[in-house]
């Protein structure tokens, strides 16, 4: 989740254009000359090639350490071309790209680096409100801890048509895989004032309401790392040090420059293990991140799936992405794009109450991908019903689809809450 969504990520839109693709492998039988050894360190992008273990392989996608000879197939990033001969003498087809970057056009004022106290000695003063239950279909916002030209919002100001609030953002620490939180001094002047204690009785005043607040840890400036046993156990602590100091309800893992599914799965599931069973985790994967059960935040999603509540996938600043029928691509911005990438993370193991669709709520809150928010209660009805679908129909319809969710709360109060006041209703209409 970028801190600002005015910046469209540029390298991804090169992962395909409008058009079909084929899926095959290579004739073996007639081994060609080898491509460029792959190396884990370049970023390889839609037609690049590269050789392993003497096989030729290209790249359907946008991808980055992910080994051809573990990553190839049909649902997996890298097209098998067969035996290949001799030791690298074909380039790719195109140069690999360099991974790709985003600057938001204007991030936070300040970005917390002090190392996260201690658990604190005696009951904290908020507790979480033990109940982890939503809304069988319920909408997700982005609350903002910063100013970026969106309307600035004391937390007690998000509207009721929100039943999920993920508070952007946890900040990381010098420590590996620490994180806390502090309200940003920019926004406090900016709502006349906000003190650590008015946003703990915030949350508790979103509780009295029967809403759920959550932690979001990441953005697209994020840098929290969680590598090794030692990081994931300090992301664990640190992010329940926050539960108990704030009341918040959950976690949500919005970490766009990579992550690693093993340790962040360990970490997770400590977390669950100190917090409880009614504990949140929600994750905010780009696009791209969803395109293959093989990549590693689709890795993460599979590994916690038991403990799991949601993943809101940001279908936006992607550009065109392949759909679930396998052989087209998508443009972003529509509902055939809403409802093609949906169902690979159905069709590829997730449940459809934990599928999600994330999208800006309004031109300004994002570089590309916004929908109307009549546009998105059609691929609902689509996801859902079968219905009202676009000139792509899912191989199946979802009723348990989850919901919705945007970036962020504060754009949509921007622009007079039409995205919430038109999804919200609608959401109550679903099976």
């Amino acid at each position: 989740m970028q801190r600002s969504r005015s910046v469209l990520l540029a390298t991804v839109t090169a992962v395909a254009a409008a058009g079909t693709a084929t899926w095959f492998a290579g004739d073996a039988s007639a081994a060609t000359a080898c491509a460029s050894a792959w190396s884990s360190t370049a970023t390889y992008v839609k037609d690049n090639t590269a050789s392993q273990n003497g096989h030729n392989y290209t790249a359907k996608w946008w991808t980055l350490n992910e080994s051809p000879a573990t990553h190839s197939g049909q649902w997996d990033v890298w097209i098998d071309g067969g035996v290949c001969g001799g030791t690298g003498t074909t380039p790719p087809t195109s140069s690999p790209t360099a991974s790709p970057t985003t600057s938001p056009s204007k991030p936070p004022t300040s970005s917390p680096t002090a190392s996260p106290t201690s658990s604190p000695t005696t009951s904290p003063t908020v507790q979480p409100t033990g109940s982890g239950q939503l809304p069988a279909h319920f909408l997700t916002g982005y609350w903002q801890n910063f100013v970026n030209g969106a309307a600035p919002l004391k937390l007690a100001a998000v509207p009721g048509t929100y039943d999920l609030i993920a508070v952007a953002f946890a900040d990381a620490t010098s420590t590996p895989g620490a994180v806390t939180f502090t309200l940003d001094p920019g926004l406090a002047s900016a709502v006349g004032g906000y003190t650590d204690a008015q946003f703990k009785a915030d949350i508790a005043t979103l509780h009295s309401r029967g809403k759920k607040v959550i932690i979001s840890v990441g953005g697209e400036k994020g840098t929290v790392g969680v590598a090794s046993d030692a990081a994931a156990t300090t992301f664990a602590n640190s992010v329940y040090s926050l539960i108990q100091t704030y009341g918040f309800d959950g976690v949500d893992i919005d970490l766009e420059n990579g992550l690693n599914p093993t340790y962040m799965a360990s970490a997770l599931r400590s977390l669950r293990a100190k917090a409880g069973a009614n504990l949140i985790i929600t994750m905010a994967p780009q696009t791209i991140d969803m395109q293959s059960a093989g990549s590693s935040y689709f890795a993460l999603a599979l590994a916690i799936k038991d403990i799991l509540t949601v993943v809101h996938t940001q279908f936006y600043n992607s550009g065109a992405m392949l759909g679930c029928d396998q052989m087209n691509a998508y443009s972003q911005g529509t509902e055939n794009f809403l409802t093609a990438l949906s169902c690979i993370q159905t069709q590829n193991g997730l449940r459809p109450d934990q599928v999600s669709l994330g999208l800006p709520a309004s031109t300004q809150a994002a570089g590309g991908g916004y929908v109307a928010p009549s546009v998105v209660n059609a691929a609902l009805d689509c996801l859902a019903r079968g219905t009202n679908c676009g000139t792509f129909k899912p191989p199946a319809t979802y009723p348990g689809i989850r919901g919705a969710m945007t970036w962020s709360i504060n754009w949509d109060v921007t622009n007079g809450n039409g995205w919430a006041n038109t999804i919200d209703p609608h959401l109550a209409t679903l099976p």
